[in-house]
């Protein structure tokens, strides 16, 4: 979606040089960007930048060009709102409506859908008063990005990182996507659990036992739920696709080590969507060694043992009331009729059915599937891309939080 009226935010922290990628990105996609920073800002990157890369007059202070009111105009004429770097300082005087400079008051003049890409130390997101202020503006609607984790200041590591503009700019995107109603943030306060990709069971230090998901619809679901508001951890298995803004990434590699990380996450989950290709069976026994060829002697049999089943357990055993659990079915025949009875077996809440074939399900950026409903629901998912699918599985999982 182009042509939208965008207010780029930037507080003073290091993270602000960073923010002109972000800037470039909204430019080149064809949306009108209004850069307002702190005075803060402005010491590491100039007024003079960012007027020429956004085309559009720079200021901090509500006195300038009074005549056109501009801390009210800036905000109310906005599609979107985006605060990044989000500094502690930021976040709190956007808690408490404060409104000391033009970035502020265009905050609180903004009618808009509004991110926030917090970056600072450690220390800093995980005291109690930045996290009451990152809650109070989830709850209010606002979207509130997690940090990343990696090098922060100096020697310094952990979470707390400015998240990497493209994927900044993916999750402002599909904020766009979904409008200016009241339904933009409808998981604003919630924790995701999202699974994705594809589990490998070892047969030996070279070898596993394993199946060809991307990852990319779980990604998507969870790259989704994060642009909603929701507070999104995704275990991911063996995947290599860079990690969505805003998203804690629990990395996995065996069916063992995906059920304990689930089960592990799901504790405070309101919603778990179980995308990932999970192995139903695993080898009886690792050979510390590669298992070699013999000429003229045949190879040794491979007994295989049974994985957990973690979507019928995590379904059964709610540790949450009610908590909505999503299982997914892929399937290469009868699908609907294949489906109906896993979503019986399983008794999860919904199971989405898709069809493996050429250009979707596996290893596709598209996808197409039916969402089967414990109460007997059955809803169509068109082909078309995978964040769509997310889009609409997340409309369902809402309504019944609701």
């Amino acid at each position: 979606m182009s042509g939208k009226n965008v207010v780029l935010g930037v507080s003073g922290g290091i993270a602000a040089y960073k923010a002109c990628e972000l800037l470039r990105r909204f430019t080149e996609s064809g949306h009108s960007v209004r850069v307002v920073p702190t005075e803060s800002a402005l010491h590491f990157v100039g007024a003079a930048t960012w007027s020429a890369l956004s085309g559009q007059p720079v200021s901090t202070e509500v006195w300038e060009s009074v005549h056109e009111v501009p801390h009210v105009r800036i905000g109310q004429q906005a599609d979107l709102v985006v605060v990044a770097p989000a500094t502690a300082d930021m976040l709190a005087k956007a808690a408490h409506g404060l409104a000391d400079d033009l970035l502020t008051n265009t905050l609180l003049t903004a009618r808009c859908p509004v991110v926030f890409a917090p970056a600072m130390h450690t220390e800093m997101w995980e005291h109690p008063a930045t996290q009451e202020n990152v809650a109070t503006l989830r709850r209010r609607g606002a979207v509130v990005i997690e940090p990343a984790v990696g090098r922060l200041t100096g020697v310094d590591t952990g979470k707390g990182r400015f998240p990497e503009p493209e994927a900044i700019f993916e999750l402002c995107r599909r904020v766009l996507d979904r409008g200016p109603d009241v339904t933009a943030t409808d998981l604003a306060g919630r924790h995701v659990v999202v699974s994705a990709g594809g589990t490998r069971e070892p047969l030996d230090p070279v070898r596993f036992l394993g199946n060809i998901s991307s990852g990319r619809q779980g990604y998507a679901i969870a790259a989704v739920a994060a642009a909603r508001g929701a507070k999104v951890t995704l275990v991911a298995a063996n995947t290599e696709l860079p990690d969505p803004a805003g998203v804690d990434v629990v990395r996995v590699g065996t069916a063992l080590e995906l059920r304990q990380a689930v089960l592990t996450a799901t504790a405070t989950a309101d919603a778990v969507v179980m995308a990932a290709a999970v192995a139903d069976f695993r080898p009886a026994t690792f050979a510390t060694q590669k298992i070699k060829k013999v000429d003229g002697v045949e190879p040794p049999a491979v007994e295989l043992v049974r994985n957990p089943d973690v979507l019928a357990e995590i379904s059964a055993e709610r540790q949450r009331p009610g908590q909505i659990v999503v299982g997914f079915a892929a399937e290469t025949n009868d699908a609907l009729v294949n489906g109906r009875a896993k979503l019986a077996r399983k008794k999860c809440d919904l199971l989405v059915v898709n069809e493996v074939g050429e250009d979707r399900a596996f290893g596709s950026a598209n996808n197409e599937a039916v969402v089967l409903g414990a109460d007997g629901s059955e809803t169509p998912v068109p082909y078309g891309p995978k964040a769509a699918l997310a889009d609409l599985l997340w409309d369902l999982v809402a309504a019944r939080l609701a």
